[in-house]
C-alpha cells in the first residue's frame, strides 16, 4: 500500500504555455508523454462509491494496471489517499490481488467481485514531469487533458496534479505557490472519479447548505478542535466554490463568505493560546477576501426587493422606477465573470494553499510556548464552557434588556450576533440538543430580523433620487416597515435574554 498525497488544480486549456514556462525553471529529473484509458468499476447499487472507494483498471502501451483508493482526506485541495495497485492481464479487475485489511469489514470482496461492472471511463493525455525540489523532495507534476465519458456523455478534463514522490508535503505548497504565481489555476477537491460517477447517474452538482455544526467529541483535545473547526469551514468554502463555479448560485458564494467568518472567528476564539503573530499573514489575506466579497449583502437585499417583480414595494407609486434604479445598481456590482476571474486570481489561490498548509502543518507550533502547549492538550469542554459563557456576557451587553434598540443599532450590531452564533457551531455536538437549540433559536431568528431590516436599505439609499411626493410616500413605507419589524425584533431579543443557558 501506498499513500497517495497530491494537489489538484483545474485550469483551462490554454494553461499549458504557461506551465512549460514555469517548468523550464525547474531542476527536472525525468519527463514523458503518453495517452492513458481509464475503466472505473462498481457494482449496481455502488457499494465502492458508498464506502469513497474509487476501482479503476489503467491502460498504457500494452500493459494494464488495477487501483484501488480508499477513503481519505481532503483539505482544500490536498489530497491524502490510500492507494493499492496491482498489475493484471486486460480490463477486467481482479480483486483477490489486494489484501484483506484494504477491504472496510463490512464489505463482501467476494460478492463485489461477482457484481462488479464499468460505470464510466477517463482518456486523456498525460505529460508528466519528475521535478527535483531544492529541499531533496521529488514531486511529480502531471498535466492531464481529455474527457470522461459514459453513458453516451461526455465532460472535459484539463487539469494539473502535483504529487509528492518522496520528500516532505511542504514541498508541495512551495512547487504550487510558484506555479499559481500569474493566476489561472484553481484548487479542486472533484476528482476525475467524482466527476465520473457524476456523469454516469446523471447528477446534475451538489446543493447549497447552511453551515453545519463542527463534529466535535467530548474527548477531543482543545487543538483538535481549533484543528477540525478551521478544516470543517475550509471544507465548506471549498464544496460552495465548486458549486458557484457549475452553476454561479449566488446563494453559494453566500457561503463561502459565511465559511470565511467562521475562520475568523475560530482564530479570535482561540487566540489566547494562539498569538496573532502566528496567523498574522492569513487574517490579512483573509481581510482582503471579506473586501472583494463586500458587496454580497447589498446584491441579496436588491435581489430580495426585485423578487417576483417587486412585490415587496407593490404599495408604493414609485414601484417600477424604483426596480429600474434597483436594477441598475445591482448592474453596478461585480457580475459573475468577475467572481470566477477571482476564484482563479494567484492572491485567491495562494490564500487557500497557505491556509491549508497552514493547518496540515501546525503552523502556529513554532510561535506557542509550554504554557500555551499545555493548554491546547486539555481536553475542550472546559474551554467550550468558558468560551460560550464570554460570549453570552458580550450578547447581553450589546443587546441589553433595559435599553430599546433602534434599526442603527442592530444593524451594527449584525456581525457581532453572527460571530457569537458561529462560537455555538463550533462547539455544539458537545451539549445537549433540545438545550441548545431553545436557546440558540431566538438569537438565530433576531438574526433574520436584522437581515429583513438590511434589505430595506437599498431603497432608503434611493430616496434622495426621488421627487418630492415620492420620496415622502417612500419615508412613510420605510418608517411603517421598520416599525414592523422592530416591535417583533424586540420581543424576540427579550426572549432570547430569557433564555437559560445550556453550557454549565
Amino acid at each position: 500500500m501506498e499513500t497517495e498525497i497530491e494537489l489538484k488544480f483545474f485550469v483551462s486549456p490554454d494553461f499549458s504555455s504557461q506551465l512549460l514556462r514555469k517548468i523550464s525553471e525547474a531542476k527536472i529529473l525525468q519527463q514523458s508523454s503518453r495517452m492513458l484509458g481509464n475503466v472505473y468499476f462498481d457494482t449496481p447499487d455502488q457499494i465502492l462509491r458508498q464506502h469513497d472507494i474509487g476501482l479503476r483498471v489503467r491502460r498504457f502501451d500494452d500493459v494494464f494496471v488495477q487501483t484501488l483508493k480508499t477513503a481519505g482526506r481532503v483539505v482544500a485541495g490536498l489530497h491524502q489517499r490510500p492507494e493499492y495497485n496491482a498489475e493484471v492481464s486486460g480490463n477486467d479487475p481482479d480483486l483477490s490481488l489486494y489484501p484483506a485489511d484494504a477491504w472496510p469489514g463490512d464489505i463482501d470482496v467476494a460478492l463485489v467481485q461477482q457484481q462488479l461492472a464499468p460505470l464510466f471511463s477517463t482518456d486523456f493525455e498525460r505529460q508528466q514531469w519528475l521535478i527535483a525540489m531544492p529541499d531533496g523532495s521529488q514531486i511529480e507534476l502531471a498535466f492531464d487533458q481529455g474527457e470522461v465519458s459514459a453513458n453516451g456523455k461526455t465532460c472535459p478534463i484539463c487539469e494539473v496534479e502535483l504529487e509528492l514522490k518522496s520528500g516532505q508535503t511542504d514541498a508541495l505548497f512551495i512547487l504550487a505557490r510558484e506555479l499559481c504565481a500569474d493566476g489561472g489555476m484553481r484548487l479542486g477537491n472533484l476528482s476525475k472519479a467524482a466527476r465520473g460517477y457524476r456523469l454516469a447517474s446523471g447528477y446534475q452538482g451538489d446543493e447549497v447548505k447552511p453551515m453545519q455544526f463542527v463534529p466535535v467529541k467530548t474527548d477531543d483535545s482543545v487543538e483538535s478542535v481549533f484543528v477540525q473547526t478551521l478544516e470543517h469551514a475550509l471544507a465548506h468554502w471549498h464544496y460552495h466554490e465548486q458549486i458557484y463555479v457549475e452553476r454561479q448560485e449566488q446563494a453559494a458564494l453566500n457561503q463561502i463568505h459565511q465559511a470565511l467568518t467562521l475562520i475568523r472567528q475560530t482564530l479570535v476564539m482561540f487566540g489566547g493560546m494562539i498569538p496573532r503573530r502566528a496567523s498574522a499573514l492569513l487574517r490579512q489575506e483573509l481581510n482582503w477576501l471579506e473586501g472583494e466579497l463586500e458587496w454580497l449583502d447589498e446584491f441579496a437585499s436588491i435581489d430580495h426587493l426585485l423578487a417576483e417583480k417587486g412585490h415587496a414595494l407593490k404599495k408604493l407609486n414609485a414601484r417600477k422606477a424604483l426596480m429600474k434604479q434597483l436594477k441598475a445598481r445591482q448592474e453596478e456590482l461585480p457580475e459573475t465573470d468577475e467572481v470566477l476571474e477571482l476564484f482563479e486570481s494567484a492572491r485567491y489561490c495562494g490564500l487557500l494553499l497557505d491556509l491549508s498548509r497552514w493547518i496540515l502543518s501546525r503552523g502556529w507550533q513554532p510561535f506557542l510556548d509550554d504554557k500555551a502547549r499545555a493548554r491546547l492538550a486539555k481536553n475542550i469542554k472546559e474551554f467550550a464552557d468558558n468560551v460560550l459563557a464570554r460570549s453570552w456576557e458580550e450578547l447581553a451587553e450589546v443587546f441589553p434588556v433595559q435599553r430599546q434598540l433602534g434599526r442603527v443599532d442592530y444593524l451594527d450590531q449584525q456581525p457581532r450576533l453572527t460571530r457569537n452564533l458561529m462560537s455555538g457551531l463550533c462547539f455544539a455536538k458537545l451539549y445537549d440538543e433540545e438545550k441548545r437549540s431553545g436557546f440558540r433559536l431566538p438569537w438565530l431568528d433576531l438574526l433574520r430580523g436584522i437581515e429583513d431590516l438590511r434589505h430595506l436599505e437599498p431603497i432608503r439609499l434611493l430616496l434622495e433620487q426621488q421627487d418630492d411626493e415620492d420620496r415622502c410616500q417612500i419615508e412613510k413605507w420605510l418608517s411603517r416597515q421598520e416599525e414592523s419589524l422592530l416591535h417583533a425584533m424586540e420581543q424576540t431579543r427579550l426572549n432570547g435574554i430569557e433564555q437559560a443557558p445550556y453550557w454549565p
